[in-house]
């Protein structure tokens, strides 16, 4: 290889007309049949002529060969782009069924939509651009399909998290564990990093089925496992948000306790902030704040309102023209 380097061989543009080549991505192409010479060299190029060719063009002159270039390499350029245009047709396919999985995973929903998703798109697409239909046809939107790419988004979200975490100058985590319709208990662990630009990331960092007890032994030990896959030092752990359960919130066997432990063993310098029950805390501070007289006078409003029929579709109508961003009144309800 170093001495074919050495010799610097180029491709000379009279080898077009003698031996009916041309140069495409470094390589000398036979117009002819379409092979390439794995040198660029006279001699190797003349003898594939000559082995191959020569008794079908030799009885044309130079202006005939000329012309028989020119074509060969016009047809050389169509097939190319054929073979580009169905290149990129298929990876437009691809990407179209990332993007539908995507979507049918943000909302939730099952992954048979897929199919159903792509009956309706057949439908449109003969009514309003039946010349695309099979460029529709290659979106492959099976159940599986669509359960297979969520499943690479997923992995790529999860190794994007790994890569920005590398940059987090301090993380917090929020923990929170519920059961589901089949009494399996459900961790769901938060995460939300700050990098040395202040860019904030937060993302769901693990969710797992525990099917035994919940301890906050087990809790911990679920938690310790996210934070150590995804490579993160205690040292940088700042915050720790819990459901205000006693298992979480337990100063010594609960996660809370466990959780100081780990970074004492550590030897983090830091302190750890540790916030109870998040999400009703809105909640909460409306209630301490003492608002009774100014809900008082609100819900008395709301009542008037949502009390008659009458009542309510005039307050409707005076909200659609005053051009307001909600058109309709609230109920008030009670949030622990």
């Amino acid at each position: 290889m170093a001495k074919r380097k050495a010799e610097n061989r180029s491709f000379l543009d009279k080898w077009e007309a003698e031996y009916l080549f041309t140069y495409v991505k470094d390589k000398p192409v036979c117009l002819v049949c379409g092979v390439n010479v794995a040198v660029s060299k006279e001699y190797n190029i003349r003898r594939h002529y000559e082995t191959k060719h020569h008794d079908k063009y030799k009885d044309l002159d130079m202006t005939q060969r000329s012309q028989k270039v020119e074509e060969m390499k016009r047809s050389l350029v169509s097939q190319q782009n054929m073979f580009k245009k169905a290149t990129s047709q298929s990876e437009a396919a691809v990407k179209a069924s990332y993007i539908v999985a995507a979507e049918i995973a943000k909302s939730a929903r099952p992954f048979n939509e897929g199919e159903f998703m792509k009956k309706c798109m057949m439908k449109v697409c003969d009514l309003v651009c039946p010349e695309k239909k099979q460029a529709f046809s290659n979106v492959s939107l099976s159940r599986n399909t669509v359960a297979d790419r969520t499943c690479d988004l997923a992995t790529n979200l999860y190794d994007q998290l790994m890569e920005k975490g590398k940059d987090f100058v301090a993380f917090s985590l929020a923990v929170d564990e519920s059961c589901d319709a089949s009494d399996t208990a459900q961790l769901s662990v938060f995460i939300r990093g700050v990098d040395s630009n202040l860019c904030v990331t937060e993302e769901l960092l693990g969710f797992k089925s525990m099917h035994g007890t919940t301890t906050g032994k087990e809790i911990f030990e679920e938690v310790s496992k996210c934070v150590t896959e995804i490579k993160l030092p205690w040292d940088k752990l700042v915050g720790l948000t819990t459901d205000g359960a006693p298992a979480m919130c337990g100063k010594k066997s609960g996660l809370v306790g466990m959780v100081r432990e780990k970074m004492r063993e550590e030897n983090c310098a830091g302190e750890l902030t540790v916030y109870h029950c998040i999400i009703h805390q809105e909640a909460l501070c409306a209630k301490a704040l003492k608002m009774e007289h100014v809900m008082t006078t609100v819900t008395q409003v709301v009542n008037f309102i949502r009390a008659k029929g009458l009542n309510h579709r005039q307050f409707k109508s005076f909200l659609e023209e005053c051009g307001s961003e909600y058109a309709d009144v609230p109920c008030r309800i009670t949030q622990r």
